[in-house]
């Protein structure tokens, strides 16, 4: 069994076709890609974890027609877009707000903290978990502990969690708190360098 991250799909949303800078000519065409790219990736026996806004402005039908089409066993950490034809879903377990999740991939343990909304400090952050978020549609910049998992930066398809780390361990900026307590360390570290390296002069006699 794979597990795989998605978010932001957004079916049955017309309002997302222009903020997708008119990729697909209609919903139809959208809705149909992004279930067909979703399927080729993820097996009946997968896992799905959607960080949010699995559709908007959506029919209940229409959700539960598209929910049956996709492969994989599937949970949601609810978005601001998941009304209650979202959340009524048959999803493996009751939506959440916000999901600690701990993966065993390739011989590596792996502590997750999923939400939604971006955060900039969050649970776990010391002890080296990462965070997987939506919403902002691939527009804010990764850091070496988090990233977008929405299918705007991901070719609007589900992604593996060794892509997902893999990014994140390229990215230039340092979450504010690691980057703080590295600063300390640093300076701590010039003060005692400074230290030792200062010479006492030899006491002179009277």
């Amino acid at each position: 069994m794979a597990v795989f991250f998605t978010a932001d799909t957004h079916f049955g949303d017309t309002h997302i076709l222009r903020q997708r800078g008119r990729v697909f000519a209609s919903i139809e065409e959208h809705d149909a890609t992004l279930v067909a790219n979703w399927n080729a990736a993820v097996g009946p026996d997968d896992e799905v974890w959607h960080v949010g806004d699995f559709a908007a402005h959506a029919e209940r039908a229409h959700c539960v027609a598209v929910f049956a089409r996709l492969n994989g066993v599937k949970r949601l950490v609810r978005g601001n877009h998941d009304s209650n034809r979202v959340l009524d879903l048959p999803w493996a377990d009751p939506p959440v707000e916000s999901a600690r999740v701990t993966l065993r991939e390739e011989g590596r343990e792996w502590r997750l903290f999923l939400a939604h909304y971006a955060h900039r400090a969050w649970p776990g952050l010391w002890r080296g978990t990462r965070h997987l978020y939506g919403h902002t549609h691939g527009t804010l910049a990764d850091t070496t502990r988090s990233c977008d998992v929405g299918v705007d930066a991901w070719d609007y398809r589900p992604v593996r969690l060794a892509a997902l780390a893999a990014r994140q361990d390229a990215a230039t900026l340092v979450p504010e708190e690691l980057a703080r307590d590295r600063a300390r360390e640093e300076a701590a570290s010039r003060d005692r360098d400074g230290a030792t390296e200062a010479v006492i002069p030899p006491a002179t006699s009277s």
